[in-house]
C-alpha cells in the first residue's frame, strides 16, 4: 500500500518501490494486527513473521540498534549478542509488553515441544510505544488473545494507519500508527527488496516535513510541546547481509527521522531492528562450520539509501492512512489526510 501515487506528497524517491510498497514485498514476510477501538481504548498488537517456516529452528540473521533509549522492549539483548531472531516480532503499547511476551512464548511453545526440555528456551521479541495520549493505557486492555489474533491475521496484504499496535499512537502533532514501504535494489543483475514497517509515536507538533516541505501541524490545535514519544522501525530484506551489516543499516534509519522533522528528543525511545531472510541460521547443526553469503561492502550504499527511503515513506504512510481519532480525556488528533484538506501547507 504505502503512499498512493496520486496522494500529492512527493518524497523524491530514487529507488523503485516494490509491488505492494510494503515490507511484505520481501518474500516470506507477513504482517497481522489485532485492533481495539472501544470508547477510551485505542490499542492493539501488530505481528511480523520473518518467514513462514519454523522460526525457532530456522532463525533469521538480525541486528538491532537503540537510536534513543527510552524504551521497554523485550528480547533485544539476545538479538544484540547472537545476531538472530527466532520468534515473531511483536508490537504493542508500553504497559502491555509483559502480556504480549507471555502470549508470544505460549505461541512458540505450542510449535516447539523441545524448547525448555531437550534444548534451550526461546527469545521472543516484543517492542512498544506509549499510546497513553489517546488510550486508557492503565486499563491493560491488551490480552494474550490479541497476540494470537494478530499472529493468525498475518498475511502479505495488511492495513496501515490507526490499526494494531498503532491504534493509539501520535506522531509530529498528528495521528500516528503503523506504516510500511519498500524499495527494490538490483545487485549483480538480480532484484532484491528492502522493506520497512514502522510504529510512529514521536516528534513535536509543528515540525513535520514531507519531501522537504514543512507542514505546520500546530494549526490542528496541538501545542508544540517536546520531541517525545517513540518509534519502532523494522527493516526486512532478502539481500544476504551479516549481522554487522544489518546493524549498520538499522543505524541509518535515524536519517529518515531527521528527514520528516524529528531530532530524537530526550524523551523519545527510538529502536530499529533489521533482519535478512537470505542468511538463516539453523538451531541445530551436525557441522561446526556452516556456509553464509555476504554482500561486498562496496555495494552496501544502495542498501543504506533504499532503507532510509523506505523508512521515510513508511513514516509518512503511517500518518496518511491514520484517520482522525478522538480518545481519552477529550484528546483528539487529526489524520494527515484531514489535515491536508483543512490547512494549506506553509510555503518554502
Amino acid at each position: 500500500m504505502g503512499l498512493p501515487e496520486n496522494c500529492g506528497l512527493d518524497l523524491h524517491a530514487r529507488w523503485p518501490r516494490g509491488k505492494r510498497d510494503l515490507i511484505t514485498d520481501v518474500p516470506g514476510v507477513t504482517v497481522g494486527h489485532a485492533t481495539v477501538h472501544e470508547g477510551d481504548v485505542h490499542t492493539g498488537v501488530t505481528a511480523i513473521l520473518p518467514h513462514q517456516g519454523d522460526l525457532f529452528h530456522d532463525k533469521v540473521t538480525a541486528a538491532c540498534c537503540v537510536l534513543n533509549g527510552f524504551g521497554k522492549s523485550a528480547g533485544l539483548v539476545q538479538v544484540e549478542e547472537l545476531g538472530t531472531i527466532e520468534s515473531p516480532i511483536l508490537m504493542t503499547n508500553t504497559l502491555s509488553v509483559g502480556t504480549v511476551l507471555d502470549g508470544a512464548v505460549r505461541y512458540m511453545l505450542e510449535r516447539n515441544p523441545d524448547v525448555g526440555v531437550t534444548t534451550g528456551t526461546v527469545n521472543c521479541v516484543v517492542t512498544e510505544c506509549n499510546d497513553g495520549r489517546l488510550s486508557d493505557i492503565r486499563g491493560l486492555h491488551v490480552t494474550e488473545a490479541h497476540v494470537r489474533q494478530a499472529l493468525d491475521d498475518c498475511s502479505e496484504d495488511f492495513a496501515e494507519g490507526a490499526v494494531g499496535s498503532g491504534a493509539g499512537m501520535v506522531c509530529l502533532g498528528l495521528k500516528g500508527g503503523i506504516g510500511s514501504a519498500s524499495r527494490t535494489v538490483a545487485l549483480d543483475g538480480t532484484g532484491y527488496t528492502v522493506g520497512a514497517l514502522v510504529m510512529t509515536n514521536f516528534g513535536r507538533a509543528g515540525d513535520l516535513v514531507i519531501g522537504g516541505r514543512h507542514y505546520d501541524t500546530r494549526k490542528a490545535g496541538m501545542a508544540p510541546g517536546k520531541d517525545t514519544g517513540s518509534i519502532i522501525i523494522v527493516l526486512a530484506t532478502d539481500i544476504p547481509l551479516n549481522e554487522r551489516q544489518l546493524k549498520r543499516t538499522a543505524r541509518r534509519s535515524m536519517i529518515a527521522l531527521g528527514r520528516v522533522g524529528s531530532f530524537c528528543g530526550n524523551g523519545s525511545g527510538d529502536i530499529s531492528i533489521a533482519f535478512t531472510t537470505a542468511n538463516n541460521r539453523p538451531h541445530d547443526s551436525g557441522k561446526s562450520i556452516i556456509p553464509a553469503r555476504v554482500l561486498h561492502e562496496d555495494s552496501i550504499d544502495a542498501v543504506f539509501e533504499a532503507a532510509v527511503e523506505a523508512v521515510e515513506e513508511a513514516i509518512v504512510s503511517s500518518l496518511y492512512h491514520a484517520g482522525t481519532t478522538a480518545g481519552i480525556r477529550g484528546n483528539q488528533y487529526m489524520g494527515l489526510q484531514d489535515f491536508l484538506k483543512t490547512y494549506a501547507p506553509k510555503e518554502g
